[in-house]
């Protein structure tokens, strides 16, 4: 399976909402889906780094970073560490670094864009809680679908048997 997004809307159209944020992929996983956890976050991945170190079998991390083209909240360090614990996926409404070395994992990496500079570590952000991601309000718990074609959000994980 190589697209999955059009087959959702097609078969549950009014239980999906696409976030309409420009996002890059930037792991070499580029199909993924899994339960939500979020962290809200400015120019500090403090919290990023925590989270990603815990098991993630089955989880998003859906980081808002405020739009931030400034500083990089993910790089090769902590998404190997993602890769470690079993994380499906990162969306970042902010920006990576590393960009090379994450198109070799097998993690799917979505964001705004890439940018070489570092956070500072100031300890600050907020763990699972709603954040707005273009007009689109996710709560942790709630399911992720995404590859090329965009990211989608329910608030209940979908049945995929209808595609075999």
């Amino acid at each position: 399976m190589l697209d999955l997004l059009p087959d959702l809307f097609d078969h549950y159209p009014s239980k999906l909402q696409l976030l309409p944020l420009a996002f890059k992929p930037y792991g070499a996983k580029r199909l993924f889906w899994g339960e939500i956890v979020t962290v809200k976050c400015f120019e500090d991945n403090s919290k990023v780094k925590e989270i990603l170190a815990q098991d993630g079998h089955g989880k998003v991390l859906i980081v808002d970073g405020g739009g931030s083209l400034r500083r990089a909240l993910l790089g090769d360090l902590i998404a190997q560490s993602a890769l470690d614990n079993g994380w499906q996926g990162i969306v970042i409404n902010g920006c990576v670094r590393d960009v090379a070395r994450l198109n070799t994992f097998s993690l799917g990496v979505y964001a705004l864009g890439a940018m070489p500079i570092k956070t500072e570590k100031l300890d600050q952000g907020q763990i699972n809680v709603a954040v707005d991601m273009g007009g689109v309000m996710v709560k942790p718990g709630m399911m992720l679908y995404a590859d090329e074609n965009g990211i989608a959000v329910s608030d209940e994980m979908l049945n995929f048997a209808f595609l075999n």
